[in-house]
């Protein structure tokens, strides 16, 4: 279900948003976070 609403949330927010880190789960990129703003 999770990865889902991930899907969901990288196709409404630019590119490189969201990042996966492996074993642990998913991060918000800071530096995308910086650009859009």
């Amino acid at each position: 279900i999770i990865d889902a609403h991930v899907k969901n949330l990288r196709k409404k927010l630019p590119h490189n948003y969201i990042k996966t880190v492996i074993g642990i789960g998913y991060q918000f990129n800071k530096e995308a976070f910086d650009e859009f703003i």
